[in-house]
């Protein structure tokens, strides 16, 4: 994640690039993406984005960046709702920051998707750490009906600013990639994240009973527990009747490879007769920086977007695809002089200039939304 301070520093030349691409001509349409006959067309919020640098700077810079995405036909962000951020003392919430990025959303016409995330440390949080599971579970079902009750439907924060148009969040992730370690330093258990599971799904639901629960996104890693044993195990320990949508990170060195980790996902399910829908809620590739099966060049990365958008709609039906979250709309700076591939997926370059990957996203989103 990109520190706000050097997100500031190249705000201002973003905001112009930004201005000149919502009316630019495709300098490059990725491949064959607009002349390829495609389903019929999927709804604006089946698209998302990963947009930490709207999320961080605020005014005009966001405002500018939402205005952009929205033209290319992004329909949400997927955004973490740092709980230990919020929550600053035992019952006691900060919604400051996050009530301006729910109005600038949507005033945009953007949904979101929140990731309920990272634990305060007087609720079982460890210092150093990127993430650690509450002590008490039930805290975190608590932390989320807090949420709902802010920004669901019924929530106060629309009854407290109604020149803004209501776009209440209906869909609550919980937690992020339990099956690897970084983000379940206890060792990841299926079991123990059916348990968190559950005790955040129903107070979200007695506070939204209409509220769709996702779980968290869950990528197929050689550092982490395979899919192929982590999704039986959720459905073992009775998962199933905890979430509304399951969702994955199908990280993969082409775009079909990534239909195929979704299709693998999709097996899983059929065989423990779940037909809940599927989001792919992050998925990305890197055009420069430290190697990795993710690192395909400035090109490659043009071409896995358009394919990325291609194939998942013309596959969505079969694998009843709820939407797709691209990670990332722009680079991000090294993290204490540490570089790995993540911080070069974006669309955008650091500096905030568009990269073959923004123009194929453009060309391929257009191609997607007009196919109906």
């Amino acid at each position: 994640m990109p520190n706000r301070g050097s997100v500031h520093r190249v705000a201002a030349v973003t905001v112009a690039v930004c201005v000149v691409a919502l009316g630019a001509t495709p300098a490059h349409a990725g491949p064959g993406a607009a002349q390829l006959a495609l389903p019929a067309a999927p709804p604006r919020v089946f698209f998302g984005l990963v947009s930490e640098d709207a999320f961080q700077v605020e005014g005009a810079y966001r405002q500018m960046t939402l205005a952009t995405q929205s033209s290319l036909g992004v329909g949400l962000l997927r955004e973490t709702f740092d709980w230990s951020k919020i929550e600053v003392s035992p019952g006691n919430y900060d919604f400051r920051w996050y009530d301006q990025f729910v109005a600038d959303t949507a005033r945009a016409g953007i949904a979101i998707l929140p990731i309920v995330f990272r634990t305060p440390t007087f609720r079982g949080g460890v210092p150093g750490v990127l993430a650690y599971p509450p002590t008490k579970y039930a805290d975190l079902g608590a932390f989320a009906a807090v949420l709902v009750q802010r920004y669901g439907p019924n929530g106060t924060f629309w009854a407290e600013n109604p020149s803004v148009p209501r776009m209440p969040i209906r869909a609550w992730q919980v937690w992020n990639e339990p099956n690897l370690k970084a983000y379940w330093p206890r060792g990841p258990n299926a079991k123990q994240y059916a348990k968190l599971l559950k005790a955040a799904a129903g107070p979200i639901k007695a506070a939204d009973p209409g509220a769709e629960i996702v779980t968290a996104g869950m990528p197929e890693s050689k550092v982490g527990v395979p899919l192929r044993k982590f999704i039986p195990g959720l459905y073992k320990a009775g998962a199933k009747k905890w979430f509304d949508t399951l969702a994955i990170n199908p990280y993969g060195h082409t775009a079909e490879r990534v239909d195929k980790n979704l299709a693998a996902a999709r097996k899983i399910m059929r065989s423990y007769h779940d037909k809940a829908p599927i989001w792919a809620t992050e998925v990305g590739w890197s055009d420069s920086g430290p190697g990795g099966l993710q690192l395909v060049g400035p090109e490659g990365q043009a071409t896995q977007v358009g394919d990325l958008i291609r194939i998942l709609v013309r596959d969505r039906r079969r694998l009843y695809l709820r939407g797709v979250v691209y990670f990332n709309w722009r680079d991000a700076p090294p993290y204490s002089d540490k570089d790995f591939w993540g911080l070069h997926t974006g669309l955008l370059t650091l500096d905030g200039q568009p990269k073959p990957a923004y123009y194929a996203l453009q060309a391929s989103l257009a191609a997607a939304l007009r196919s109906g």
